[in-house]
């Protein structure tokens, strides 16, 4: 495990507060715990995006998302069957995992789908109008000044 400072970019960081906790966290992370189970997070789309969890042996019914606020969590347990196999050789892991998704603002999970031993959560950013930018008319001379009006009272 590799350690980062992130000091010199703490003065450029004011009102980043978050920011800077999300790539702390990141720093500290376990590699192993990390990689499983392994992910991609594609766009698909101008607003759309999709992570794709290779999730092999892991049914419908094993698996929970759950989304609340900026944070996605997906989690996956198997029950143990009461007669256990034997193996010779287990490669395809089915241990327990919980994966943690810090979403940015305006990110809402739209779906997902199990397919082939991938589950594809599909997130869309919707940004509602009164966030959006706008461009401002800018006006030169005597035209951007409020007229007075008066009236005698």
């Amino acid at each position: 495990m590799r350690g980062y400072d992130l000091t010199p970019l703490y003065r450029f960081s004011v009102g980043f507060d978050r920011m800077a906790r999300l790539l702390d966290a990141a720093s500290r992370v376990d590699d192993s715990a990390a990689s499983y189970p392994p992910y991609n997070i594609e766009i698909t789309g101008e607003n759309a995006y999709r992570i794709s969890m290779a999730v092999a042996g892991f049914g419908e019914k094993d698996l929970s998302i759950v989304a609340q606020e900026n944070s996605l969590v997906i989690s996956g347990r198997v029950e143990k069957p009461e007669n256990e196999k034997q193996y010779l050789h287990r490669g395809i892991a089915s241990r327990a995992f919980e994966r943690k998704f810090e979403l940015a603002d305006h990110i809402k999970v739209v779906g997902a789908s199990l397919v082939n031993g991938l589950l594809n959560v599909d997130l869309v950013r919707e940004v509602p109008e009164a966030a959006k930018p706008r461009t401002i008319r800018i006006e030169t001379g005597t035209e951007s000044r409020p007229k007075v009006e008066t009236r005698a009272a």
